[in-house]
C-alpha cells in the first residue's frame, strides 16, 4: 500500500482485479499516524490487525475481531506478538498489520510491519 493513500483514492491489484476496501485504508492510515492523544484514545488504538478477502474474493477487508489494541496489552494480552501470530489462521491466507516497537542501541523506534501470510 502506498502511504499516502485516502479513503477517497480506490485501489486495484492489477494482476488480479482484487480492490481494497476504504476501511483497510482508514485502518492503514490510522496506524501510521501517530498523533498526540488522551490516554483513552491511546488504548483504542492498534497494535496489530488482519484483513481478508472478502466472501466473493474481489476485495481485501479488515477481519473482523481479528486485531489487538494497545490498551489490550497487559490486560488480556501479555505478548502483542505471539498474540498477533495467534491470530493468523494455519490453513489461509491473510494480511496483516503490525506496530512493532523496539530498541536499538541508540534509541527506541516503532514501525509498521505489514505481513503476507
Amino acid at each position: 500500500m502506498n502511504p499516502s493513500l485516502n479513503s477517497e483514492q480506490h485501489i486495484t491489484i492489477e494482476a488480479s482485479g482484487v480492490t481494497v476496501n476504504d476501511e483497510v485504508i482508514r485502518v492503514f492510515n490510522d496506524m501510521k499516524v501517530r498523533k498526540s492523544s488522551s490516554t483513552e484514545d491511546v488504548k483504542k488504538r492498534k497494535k496489530a490487525v488482519l484483513f481478508c478477502l472478502s466472501e466473493d474474493k474481489k476485495k481485501i477487508i479488515v477481519e473482523e475481531g481479528k486485531q489487538i489494541l494497545v490498551g489490550d496489552i497487559g490486560e488480556s494480552v501479555d505478548d502483542p506478538y505471539g498474540c498477533f501470530v495467534k491470530l493468523l489462521p494455519p490453513n489461509d491466507c491473510r494480511y496483516g498489520l503490525y506496530d512493532a516497537t523496539y530498541e536499538t542501541k541508540e534509541s527506541k523506534k516503532e514501525d509498521l510491519v505489514f505481513i503476507f501470510w
